[in-house]
């Protein structure tokens, strides 16, 4: 909106969030108790300053603008927004999980194209095991070069070890 827009109130409500930003990164690497304790010491003031700006905000804006969109956006999450106030093992984002899902959203589209149904669900099984083997930390190839080697002499009653967070490559 800020970037867009040029949107001097955009401006201001940027503010608050960096300042809920600063000390979540001043407090990464901590424990979840510590985490909260500085939460509460420092981001819990800026948030509950951030609401009233927000409301006080809302009522000074035209029905229907972009901006008013924007704070109406804030204020119907706020105790969304907020949640990670009360605990110190929630992140302040979900970016973490964005970042996850972005390459299969992406190609969300594309995959539309896969010939036909069934080469769309052996395209989203095969995404699926290389996703789950960068989640158990294996390299992807290294781990599919390993299955796809092992699967044809594998017993079918042991087929589960061979799945990501189960298999260690064969030595």
């Amino acid at each position: 909106m800020h970037v867009n827009e040029r949107s001097h109130i955009a401006e201001q409500g940027l503010k608050f969030y960096t300042v809920l930003y600063d000390v979540e990164r001043d407090a990464v690497g901590l424990a979840p108790e510590q985490r909260l304790e500085i939460r509460r010491a420092r981001a819990k003031p800026v948030a509950d300053a951030l609401h009233t700006w927000l409301v006080d905000q809302r009522r000074l804006v035209p029905e229907g603008s972009a901006i008013a969109k924007a704070l109406d956006y804030n204020l119907k999450r706020w105790d969304a927004l907020i949640r990670y106030l009360d605990d110190g093992r929630l992140p302040i984002d979900n970016n973490w999980c964005e970042n996850q899902i972005r390459p299969w959203a992406t190609g969300r589209k594309n995959w539309l194209f896969a010939g036909s149904l069934r080469a769309g669900q052996r395209s989203a099984a095969i995404m699926s095991l290389i996703q789950s083997a960068k989640l158990n930390g294996h390299d992807p190839f290294a781990y599919l070069k390993d299955v796809l080697t092992r699967l044809p002499t594998h017993r079918a009653s042991d087929i589960g070890a061979l799945l990501p967070h189960r298999w260690s490559p064969e030595q």
